[in-house]
């Protein structure tokens, strides 16, 4: 038995090339009311493609992806959907990284080792407006 749906839950984009990783966080995510996952991918150019098909509200992204790197994926997911929330994983710790991913556009930038709690927080804080 599923935890009842949210009226209008928030669209989510997975985007990870670890499937064992994407698979958990789409259990966690879709254990959430207020979020729905859309799609799930393994790599930045079908993160872009998905998001382009399915228009979702966030998408959820590793920096560390074949084809197309979470840096330049969220660059571009930025451009073409200026009012996505974009949230970047990653497991690199390097401080570069993550500020490249901001300058790209992310929303944050979340350390897979600490981002459960964190991560659930800043989506569910698209239900009430608030400030990522």
């Amino acid at each position: 038995m599923g935890v009842p749906a949210a009226a209008n839950p928030i669209r989510v984009l997975l985007a990870d090339d670890d499937e064992a990783y994407l698979a958990s966080l789409r259990v966690l995510i879709e254990h959430q009311p207020e979020l729905e996952v859309v799609a799930t991918v393994t790599d930045g150019l079908a993160a872009i493609e998905a998001a382009e098909r399915l228009r979702p509200e966030a998408c959820v992204l590793d920096l560390h992806m074949p084809l197309l790197d979470g840096v330049t994926a969220t660059a571009r997911l930025r451009r073409d959907h200026p009012s996505i929330c974009l949230i970047a994983l990653t497991g690199d710790g390097n401080p570069r990284l993550h500020r490249a991913a901001t300058d790209a556009g992310a929303d944050a930038v979340l350390q897979k080792s600490e981002m459960v709690d964190a991560l659930v927080q800043r989506l569910g804080a698209l239900r009430s407006g608030a400030s990522l």
